[in-house]
């Protein structure tokens, strides 16, 4: 089709193919997890270990990842399957369906984060444990399904939501009353130490840093309140 030009050219530069290629590839759409992609001879994965009350012999959950765009602005990791392994073989047969089942989720394609509060709401009828730390883990399920949200905030799928400042210096003032010693603003929030005595289990954040101040249950480590 001719195009008519209506002003004098005052200058000009050729098109490279790689330039055309770049912006072919910007504005397509990126490419998403889906049923029909081939798994690569090679995957990037990460391991992690978890050493629990419940077994003698620690347990390693490895998740391999698949890099979809890759050279482009959506180049993102995607999990693409989970394996555990421990010495430990008595939960061998339960522990192999949930990450058949994880790693089916995971090359499904769309949004996998809810498998993080699905995973940490299994409890043990039995009771949980206290991780180092004084964090709860109500079963071991749930312990896997908080290696699963480390992974993927490691990857970029969940964003970490911080604290604002103000909630900092009402958590740290909060904590210094509980105490008995004064405020100290240098606090971080998300703080190792010991909390208060007697302080009770946080139901969001599974540490044992709930008091009562003003009257109401506060959790010193997460900010969550009874009273909104």
């Amino acid at each position: 089709m001719a195009v008519k030009i209506a002003k004098n050219i005052v200058g000009f530069s050729i098109k490279k193919k790689e330039d055309a290629t770049e912006a072919l590839a910007s504005a397509a759409e990126p490419e998403m997890m889906h049923e029909e992609l081939q798994r690569p001879d090679e995957l990037k994965g990460y391991t992690y270990k978890i050493k629990t009350p419940l077994s003698d012999h620690a347990m390693y959950i490895t998740i391999n990842n698949l890099v979809l765009n890759v050279g482009t602005q959506h180049e993102q990791e995607y999990p693409f399957e989970i394996f555990i392994n421990s010495k430990n073989m008595d939960q061998f047969q339960w522990i192999l369906a949930l990450t058949r089942v994880i790693s089916a989720v995971f090359r499904k394609g769309g949004d996998a984060t809810f498998l993080v509060e699905e995973l940490k709401q299994v409890f043990d009828p039995q009771g949980g444990y206290f991780k180092k730390g004084g964090r709860f883990m109500p079963s071991l399920v749930a312990e896997i399904g908080d290696v699963l949200d480390r992974h993927m905030r490691r990857i970029g799928l969940i964003e970490d939501s911080e604290l604002s400042s103000e909630h900092v210096a009402m958590l740290n003032e909060k904590r210094a009353q509980a105490e008995g010693q004064p405020a100290a603003p240098e606090i971080e929030a998300d703080t190792d130490d010991q909390y208060p005595p007697g302080a009770q289990l946080c139901q969001k954040c599974m540490t044992t840093a709930v008091v009562m101040m003003d009257g109401c249950m506060t959790c010193l480590a997460c900010g969550d309140s009874k009273c909104g």
